[in-house]
């Protein structure tokens, strides 16, 4: 295995830095660098790429940060829609998001049940339409986004819908997140979805949800890079009794195990996302990194701060905007209890 990034990804990285760094609105200019095209097909104006080159983005939108709804469009929308929707699917839904004019995102949890493989929500045939009924939480950029993927359970099996989340009988339902993006609950009572509204394979759900976890794992991955490079920069910059604070030896062995911390998440990462755009199970790796993020990041993040002081806690200061993605994060992966209980069942088969 080599894990080394090939020229278009490193290109691709270094792009994002690039943009997300300009001062510009970083989401129309992530558009205009043709980053969120990475995965459309050709014929769409797209570069025929997959999850790893996607992956790049969303870990410079991490490293950086950056305010914008790149996991929920690409990682919940763009990979998905491309994988298992119908030409007309993607001929409708891809072009717009990849122009920076529109999203999409996925709910894949409901009540005590995140990232749910048996979800409650139905779809029933009627009339030659399906009607879905459910509850669904925390759904990013539900109001904003042109169509929720939306996992169910039906007669025949589990399946995904495009759902508009403006249709009649879906109720949005806005919830407070740490970092202020929008979030809603929806509900849903007898959501009328036609034929050409439901996503193929009876695999969906878990295509859907191996997008999902690596989108937001190669995001994590970025928020701890850029909390830690922040954090090394101010022990080597602040000083304290006339010496820069990380010549301080306690200083020094916190440093050291955020950087532990880091550098496992990125390998853990690393080897997911690359299993994954391979086309080899990574189901295993993927369980393992979200269970690591899940678990360390925040107690990094913590550790983060105290380094920092006040000036942590500061709002004019960016380490907040890191710490409150972070917890963010943590919730769409399930939290560390939920991770660790989905290694405890493949353990145990």
């Amino acid at each position: 295995m080599d894990f080394s990034l090939d020229d278009t990804q490193t290109e691709i990285a270094a792009l994002s830095a690039k943009v997300l760094g300009s001062g510009d609105d970083p989401w129309q200019a992530l558009a205009s660098a043709g980053l969120l095209a990475l995965a459309l097909p050709p014929e769409l104006e797209g570069d025929g790429l997959g999850v790893a080159e996607v992956a790049q983005v969303l870990t410079e939108a991490g490293r950086a940060a950056a305010p914008v709804p790149a996991y929920a469009a690409l990682a919940l929308g763009v990979l998905p829609v491309e994988t298992l929707g119908t030409p007309a699917q993607r001929a409708d839904l891809l072009p717009p998001v990849a122009a920076g004019e529109a999203l999409l995102t996925a709910a894949l949890h409901e009540p005590s049940a995140p990232l749910t493989t048996a979800p409650a929500a139905t779809a029933r045939a009627h009339d030659g339409k399906w009607l879905l009924n459910g509850v669904k939480t925390v759904v990013p950029y539900a109001e904003q986004a042109a169509r929720i993927l939306t996992p169910v359970s039906t007669p025949h099996g589990t399946a995904v819908f495009l759902v508009d989340p403006h249709a009649d009988g879906v109720t949005l339902v806005p919830t407070r997140t740490s970092a202020g993006t929008p979030e809603c609950t929806v509900r849903l009572a007898d959501v009328a979805v036609e034929e050409s509204g439901l996503l193929a394979g009876r695999e969906a759900v878990a295509v859907l949800h191996r997008f999902a976890l690596a989108g937001a794992l190669a995001l994590g991955d970025g928020l701890l890079a850029g909390a830690l490079a922040l954090t090394v920069q101010h022990v080597g910059t602040r000083t304290q009794f006339g010496r820069p604070l990380a010549t301080f030896q306690a200083v020094a062995g916190q440093v050291a195990d955020v950087y532990v911390a880091a550098r496992t998440v990125h390998l853990a990462v690393t080897s997911a996302v690359w299993r994954l755009a391979a086309g080899l199970d990574a189901d295993a790796e993927l369980d393992i990194a979200a269970y690591w993020f899940a678990s360390q990041a925040p107690e990094a993040l913590a550790t983060c701060h105290h380094l920092h002081g006040g000036v942590g806690v500061d709002e004019t200061y960016p380490l907040h905007r890191y710490s409150s993605m972070v917890k963010d994060l943590g919730r769409a992966l399930g939290g560390a209890a939920h991770r660790l209980g989905r290694l405890g069942e493949r353990v145990a088969g």
